[in-house]
């Protein structure tokens, strides 16, 4: 009989052990990082079993804290496309700057913000996931409120060429006066520009899965836009509906 692949075993050893009660009580999952040294497995082989795990609903993943066994007959609900969710995306994956924050005039942008004039302030940035080599699976441009954009301007998190682990809005939000409470989500398909194509290593033309998400704060005011396109052969997108009631 062919072996099952590495992550199918992970997933079904987690599995059982759930099963046998091993993390009850709150008890947390061995995080990825831990799974990886015990078992020599790549992280890639370990995310995708975490990522079947959550998908059955055998377990729920609590950004910056780790992973749970869910409990059985229980109310929660995992909220999979969550402001926190979006929030915890850098948890796994490298932000690189390719053009800094910078006043830019951007007749769409600007208008899907509401603002009055064309001036929006934009970054310009790739991520990547995996290591040796990492590999870049979406290029996305965000446009900023010149309000909100304020407390950004400088930051070296956002400047050419930076490299880290943060996610935009988690920069944004401490400097908000209101949360950010809601994100509009729209998703089509959408060809490569010479830009996207550079920025993920594509072809020009490469059909892309584009994400558009504007985020409003608690007093409904938009303050955040984000254009994003995904590489489909390295990302992707998983939204479970659940009947209510």
């Amino acid at each position: 009989m062919k072996p099952l692949p590495a992550y199918q075993t992970l997933r079904e050893k987690l599995r059982d052990e759930i099963a046998a009660g091993r993390y009850r009580d709150g008890a947390r999952l061995p995080t990825e990082s831990e799974l990886v040294a015990a078992h020599g497995l790549s992280r890639q082989t370990v995310r995708r079993a975490f990522q079947d795990l959550v998908a059955e609903g055998m377990v729920y993943r609590v950004p910056g804290k780790g992973t749970y066994a869910s409990e059985p007959g229980g109310r929660y609900l995992r909220q999979l496309g969550s402001i926190e969710d979006l929030m915890s995306l850098s948890d796994d994956t490298t932000m690189e700057v390719l053009s800094g924050l910078r006043r830019r005039v951007d007749v769409d942008a600007a208008s899907r913000l509401r603002l009055d004039d064309d001036v929006v302030f934009s970054v310009v940035f790739r991520r990547l996931h995996g290591a040796d080599p990492a590999v870049p699976f979406v290029s996305t441009t965000v446009h900023l409120v010149p309000s909100a954009a304020a407390a950004l301007t400088g930051a070296p998190e956002l400047a050419d060429g930076a490299v880290g682990t943060q996610t935009v809005i988690g920069l944004l939000e401490p400097h908000l006066a209101e949360p950010i409470t809601e994100a509009a989500q729209w998703i089509t398909v959408a060809p490569a520009d010479d830009a996207v194509a550079a920025a993920v290593d594509c072809a020009p033309g490469h059909p892309m899965l584009r994400v558009d998400r504007l985020y409003s704060d608690a007093g409904g005011r938009p303050v955040e836009l984000s254009v994003s396109h995904f590489l489909p052969e390295q990302y992707t997108y998983r939204v479970t509906l659940r009947r209510s009631g």
